[in-house]
């Protein structure tokens, strides 16, 4: 009896070592299948619909419309695709650094916490469509004006999320660190910063995304033109001659850049958390 148990549960042991690799392998299919497959019938539902219901391309442009858009006009909205890539990833760096920083310090003294957050959630909550010309009037140019933009909106989330990581350490790590005589300086290097890293990285992929549309919203705001302008004049642009596949063509491109930050952040956390925190770490059982 108890050898036929043995045999059923080897049986049952190779049975499941052959099926989970082909289910994990299918479910990483899927999970790619599925979604480019649902975007594929979306675009073709969109051609279909223009197509047959003779929509002018003033109105609705079609896919192709975009497509040959996105190709011919590729000379201007480019150059425009750039500003608006170096506004955001130096506003996303600024928030970085400065929300790291101010987290840190806010952490290590109350009274500074007292002193300082409060302005953070008045610079947070206060719209950007508001803040934009007042900013256009005090800085030297335009670009400028656009960066402080998006990093007031990036900053916040990364100094909120980066404080609540620091505040979430296991009070006894903290006691045991007490125990060994370790400084303030020591459990903060050792102990919090690493425990605080998934707060972190849930900062950095909401950041890098408002980072963007800070971005883009305060260019509308300032209603910046010429050769050094982002996208979002281009769209403007478009949007008054009544060009619309240049439109589709470079919310496309701003649509394409937003995944493709989400994207990048999401790989750095995924490299930082995957070996030994839970939210990244696969289940084994």
């Amino acid at each position: 009896m108890s050898q036929t148990a043995s045999t059923s549960e080897a049986g049952t042991d190779s049975a499941v070592a052959v099926i989970v690799p082909q289910t994990s392998g299918s479910e990483r299919f899927l999970r790619i299948a599925v979604p480019v497959g649902m975007l594929v019938l979306a675009i073709a539902a969109w051609q279909i619909y223009v197509v047959t219901s003779g929509v002018p391309r003033y109105i609705l442009p079609s896919p192709t419309d975009v497509a040959t858009a996105l190709w011919t006009d590729w000379g201007t909205l480019y150059p425009a695709l750039l500003v608006t890539l170096r506004i955001t990833f130096a506003a996303l760096a600024l928030a970085l650094v400065g929300g790291v920083a101010m987290a840190i310090l806010l952490v290590q003294s109350r009274w500074v916490e007292l002193a300082l957050f409060p302005f953070a959630v008045i610079m947070q909550v206060t719209p950007i469509v508001a803040i934009a010309p007042l900013l256009i009037i005090y800085t030297p140019d335009t670009q400028t004006a656009l960066l402080i933009c998006g990093f007031l909106v990036a900053f916040f989330p990364i100094l909120s999320n980066m404080v609540a990581g620091l505040k979430s350490v296991d009070h006894n790590l903290l006691n045991l660190y007490d125990l060994y005589g370790a400084t303030r300086w020591q459990q903060l290097l050792y102990l919090k910063i690493p425990a605080s890293m998934p707060y972190f990285m849930a900062g950095l992929r909401i950041g890098g995304g408002l980072a963007l549309i800070a971005s883009v919203v305060a260019e509308f705001a300032a209603g910046s033109a010429g050769a050094g302008s982002g996208l979002a004049f281009r769209l403007l642009e478009s949007q008054y001659r009544l060009n619309m596949p240049r439109l589709f063509a470079a919310l496309l491109l701003l649509t394409a850049t937003g995944v493709a930050i989400f994207a990048i952040t999401s790989f750095i956390s995924w490299l930082v958390l995957h070996r030994w925190h839970e939210s990244a770490v696969k289940r084994e059982n």
